[in-house]
């Protein structure tokens, strides 16, 4: 076992505040490190670009030569952690990865033993991984694997895939794990390090992120180019899907273990998941979400004295439907930056000031005006009810929501935290009666064809082949939800 530092002293409560109930959570974000003197500081640096995807828990794993592996787990944000001179100290070595996690599968309070990195002794010797994404089919490996003597040390599907290599009778630890991560369904973009190899892999849908970049004499896997821009790596390219890479030293050797088949990335990626100055599949996030907007002007024209973004995922949106349709752009709702989901302990007092601790009204800009407010999703519909009932209260003629995605009417099952379905708003009721139920004026939703162009596609979705994964919206799951199915969920009928 590596020398690790998990004490629950340093642990920090986290409460959920009214607004953050209402988005969908990011699943989690990777990134590791070669070649480099103390590569657990380039590791913290992105991890911290990366906190978007995670903000529950952070891990990092690093070797070095005398010391071994080493490790630390530890709850809250990488700033309040892992800047500690006191604990990077404990991370040395030229060799290192690490985890954002916010949990979509295992756990889902504070249970340091779910925290990636997960840790493996091989009689070939060490081996940790850093799993983005969620196995579909981990109920089924669980259950199977404990019949056969394995001992889990957490909740986490992720642990399934270091419990597979150990069964595995392969001759080294890369062919290992894709030994391993053939028997795994679902989505995963997996970075893993061994005493002198780094190691990235892409599920064969290639669902979730994962790009490759050149740090001096060393290299760098990140979920996301933000990460790669914050330490001064430059981007070489993304990982396909069904990709395999073994860097050793200088040297990378790609393979391809898995059957091919047609790339499905999230599209949510585009819309909300990855940071906008982040490119995927070689376009500029905030372009796609810029273009969103200008889709929804064209799609969803009205009369109006201002467009206003919900911020801050909906600001990219908000500037192109103000470009697209002529109408000023503002900002009529403040965000205050400094509002952590570690604020204070709710009471019921703060409960009831509900989204005012995390946005504000422009007033002065809003009294008496036709508003356009552009958000990104619609889950539940609290918030939004919650940010309308702000904009009358400021003096506002009219509301009108225009939504940068389509109606999320399912829940996902590859690495993204959604509610059952039926407390989705768009499972329930059409767009006329969520129109009415938040008591707007108005409430249109992009199209998943028009979603489809401002990502680039310019004949829409291909309904015979969607180029992405969209099942949130369309209900078409790219792979079986086994474990959900098996716990009852049912998958969308042809009357649906």
């Amino acid at each position: 076992m590596p020398n690790s530092s998990n004490s629950l002293a340093n642990a920090k409560p986290f409460y959920a505040h009214p607004f953050d109930d209402d988005k969908l959570k990011e699943e989690c974000g990777v990134f590791g490190v070669t070649g480099v003197t103390d590569a657990a500081n380039f590791v913290a640096l992105g991890l911290h670009a990366l906190q978007h995807r995670g903000q529950e828990a952070g891990g990092i794993v690093s070797h070095d030569a005398e010391q071994g592996f080493n490790s630390a787990r530890r709850f809250g944000y990488v700033r309040d952690n892992f800047t500690k001179q006191s604990l990077m100290e404990t991370l040395p070595g030229p060799l290192a990865i690490g985890h954002v996690r916010y949990s979509t599968a295992g756990s889902k309070g504070a249970v340091i033993r779910d925290v990636q990195p997960f840790f493996g002794e091989f009689s070939m010797g060490g081996a940790a991984i850093a799993h983005n994404g969620n196995i579909t089919n981990a109920v089924a490996l669980r259950r199977e694997l404990i019949e056969r003597g394995s001992i889990f040390q957490s909740s986490s599907d992720s642990e399934c895939i270091i419990h597979l290599m150990a069964r595995s009778l392969q001759r080294n630890i890369p062919e290992r794990m894709e030994d391993a991560l053939r028997r795994v369904e679902g989505a995963f973009s997996v970075v893993a390090m061994t005493r002198t190899k780094l190691i990235g892999v892409r599920d064969a849908l290639g669902v979730r992120p994962l790009v490759l970049g050149k740090l001096g004499d060393g290299y760098a896997l990140s979920s996301e180019t933000c990460a790669l821009d914050i330490i001064g790596a430059e981007y070489v390219r993304e990982i396909e899907p069904g990709e395999m890479v073994v860097i050793t030293g200088d040297k990378i050797e790609s393979s391809f273990p898995f059957r091919k088949q047609p790339s499905r990335f999230c599209i949510f990626e585009h819309v909300y998941f990855s940071r906008p100055d982040s490119i995927l599949g070689g376009q500029s996030v905030y372009e796609t979400r810029r273009q969103i907007g200008v889709e929804l002007a064209r799609e969803a024209p009205v009369e109006a004295d201002l467009v206003c973004p919900v911020p801050d995922s909906g600001t990219p949106a908000a500037i192109g439907f103000s470009q697209e349709s002529g109408i000023p752009y503002a900002m009529g709702i403040i965000r205050n930056q400094y509002m952590g989901r570690t604020f204070i302990e709710p009471t019921e007092q703060i409960r009831n000031m509900g989204v005012r601790l995390k946005l504000n009204v422009n007033r002065a800009l809003i009294k008496d005006k036709r508003v356009i407010l552009v958000d990104d999703s619609v889950v539940r519909g609290t918030t939004s009810r919650k940010i309308k009932e702000m904009i009358l209260d400021a003096g506002a003629a009219e509301v009108h929501f225009r939504i940068a995605s389509p109606p999320t009417a399912w829940p996902c099952f590859y690495g993204v935290d959604t509610p059952q379905r039926e407390k989705l708003l768009a499972a329930t009721m059409s767009e006329e009666e969520m129109r009415e139920h938040l008591n707007v004026d108005s409430l249109k939703f992009i199209s998943l064809d028009g979603l489809y162009r401002a990502a680039g596609e310019a004949e829409g979705r291909n309904k015979s082949c969607p180029q992405y994964c969209d099942a949130c919206f369309s209900g078409e799951y790219p792979v079986t939800p086994a474990d959900m199915i098996e716990k009852g969920f049912e998958l969308k009928t042809a009357a649906e």
